[in-house]
């Protein structure tokens, strides 16, 4: 299950990302990257971040503790921005947050080659897996902290959700875009961490990782029902993990021509 908090204060707004996260403090005391649900392309970047972020950290890659987080609409009444007050007003309900890491700095792409092969491999492996994007030089989307790697920002992948057209035929392809891949350079063990991660993600486990999603985030006239939905999300992981795997053969490629 995932922790849930109530937001108690808007602490400051992230403007470099396009959404408009925001750090915010919740009855936990803690401090947490809210990302909201009333943003432009709504909860299927939530659903995203959290299906992805969860799957990451079941698996052990490294990944900040995710909770969903009750905003009250009257959270942004004392900003004086006022798309920020559209913004939380427009999410008032359950949304998702991240564990802010302070000091936390972006990893440099020209520190790959010094990273684990091991772990870079893992990493590759999971974003072909998960049609993630959004882990290039332009923006690596992974922080050091506590001399740790942590990956964030999974709301580009699982992108076939945005249309769910042939998702069954998508979900059987490769995945081009692992040529640019901000570790492609250091995955010299991609077979090993197919081998290792098909292992650890069993069918119970997706299914456990689906059912987190909350109801109201799974509202899609394309499918008749909450369930309906969910188990087309089961379904496209499920077949995306059968071998053989194209995405892996994409990646072992991909890197070959480096």
């Amino acid at each position: 299950m995932l922790r849930r908090v109530t937001a108690t204060r808007y602490v400051e707004p992230l403007r470099e990302g396009g959404s408009l996260p925001a750090i915010v403090e919740a009855d936990d005391d803690g401090l947490y990257v809210v990302k909201f649900r009333g943003a432009g392309q709504g909860p299927k970047v939530l659903v995203a971040e959290l299906i992805c972020g969860e799957l990451a950290r079941a698996v052990g890659l490294p990944a900040p503790e995710l909770v969903l987080i009750e905003v009250d609409p009257a959270l942004g009444r004392n900003e004086p921005d006022g798309e920020i007050q559209d913004l939380v007003m427009a999410s008032a309900g359950l949304n998702l947050a991240v564990d802010f890491l302070p000091g936390a700095l972006a990893f440099e792409p020209t520190t790959t080659r010094k990273l684990d092969p091991k772990l870079a491999s893992m990493i590759v492996w999971f974003d072909a897996f998960i049609t993630n994007v959004d882990r290039t030089p332009r923006n690596t989307n992974m922080l050091w902290w506590h001399r740790q790697l942590f990956l964030i920002d999974h709301g580009a992948a699982l992108y076939m959700h945005y249309t769910w057209h042939d998702y069954q035929q998508r979900a059987r392809a490769p995945f081009n875009q692992i040529r640019d891949h901000v570790l492609l350079p250091a995955a010299n063990d991609l077979a090993a961490a197919d081998t290792e991660l098909t292992h650890r993600i069993t069918p119970e486990l997706l299914r456990e990782i689906v059912e987190l999603v909350p109801d109201e985030w799974l509202v899609d006239p394309r499918f008749p029902s909450v369930e309906a939905h969910r188990e087309a999300y089961i379904e496209y992981l499920s077949l995306r993990l059968a071998a053989p795997r194209a995405f892996v053969q994409e990646a072992i490629d991909a890197r070959e021509r480096l």
